[in-house]
């Protein structure tokens, strides 16, 4: 088998595939890991991993990162101008193609066609880009990392005993980056899946209420959900240290979109692809809170 190419390599998700890749039995000699600064990828060299500079935004960079490869595993740009993703995200299909490489996986946004958020288009693009050069593919269209929810400052929302939205009854179907990151590293190492699209969501979508009792059957503690007028929920949240931006974007948008019916959907595709290794809430929350 040809070398397995990362984009994207010393970010979160992309590191957290290539440690699957190991732990499904690819050598590190067959990986490479595409950075924009090989030093923030040096615990990957330390794991035998070769890592070659290429940027999204300096399409020359990319045919030297892509020589050689048979796989690319294209972890989508993290710019928030849409019109500029499209354009970085056509350099490397671009350059994909140009380097021979025979599969991409893609890491797209799950259900698109339903979604209005704007994320949509720039991934739909991306899915009709790769379909242009006719190199196999698998679009991996993945949905919102639970970590938006279940992270650090879990702890703390426990000990406030509430949980603030602007989505009274909407639900959510996040799943975490590492079971993403798994079942790209699935796809890229097993057979049967070229030209195929998944919908990684959870299976069994929840509401703020549902995560609000998660919330309390694990640290025993009192924990409500409140759902408020979005003016409110945004100044809930900055006023919990939530920066404006970020919390105009998670009411004005997400939450109006969970409420819209859109992250609701329900998909198995994740489940069958990765199998036990599927983290369910309540396991993510016992991680955050418990350790």
């Amino acid at each position: 088998m040809g070398k397995i190419i990362v984009t994207g390599a010393s970010g979160h998700l992309g590191t957290s595939a290539i440690r699957h890749l190991l732990d499904l039995g690819v050598q590190a000699s067959n990986i490479v890991g595409v950075v924009r600064d090989k030093a923030k990828g040096t615990a990957l060299a330390d794991l035998g991993i070769e890592l070659r500079l290429g940027d999204y935004d300096n399409a020359a960079s990319l045919p030297s990162a892509f020589e050689g490869g048979e796989k690319l595993l294209f972890v989508s740009a993290s710019s928030m101008d849409n019109t500029l993703r499209v354009r970085q995200h056509s350099a490397v299909v671009e350059a994909a193609r140009n380097a021979g490489i025979k599969h991409i996986a893609y890491t797209g946004f799950a259900f698109p066609e339903k979604m209005t958020i704007g994320l949509e288009n720039v991934h739909m693009a991306t899915e009709y880009m790769i379909r242009t050069t006719g190199i196999d593919y698998t679009f991996l269209r993945n949905g919102f990392y639970l970590e938006l929810l279940v992270n650090e400052g879990t702890a703390a929302a426990v000990e406030a005993g509430t949980v603030i939205s602007a989505a009274p009854t909407g639900k959510m179907n996040y799943v975490t980056r590492d079971n993403l990151a798994r079942a790209a590293a699935v796809v890229l190492t097993g057979e049967g899946h070229a030209n195929k699209i998944y919908e990684l969501t959870a299976a069994e979508p929840f509401s703020y209420d549902e995560y609000a009792a998660v919330l309390a059957e694990v640290s025993g503690k009192l924990v409500v959900h409140k759902a408020l007028p979005a003016p409110e929920a945004v100044s809930a949240m900055v006023s919990a240290g939530v920066p404006e931006g970020g919390a105009g974007f998670m009411v004005h948008v997400v939450d109006a979109a969970i409420e819209n019916g859109e992250f609701g959907t329900p998909s198995n595709d994740l489940v069958n692809l990765i199998g036990d290794a599927y983290t369910p809430l309540k396991a993510a929350v016992e991680a955050a809170i418990k350790g």
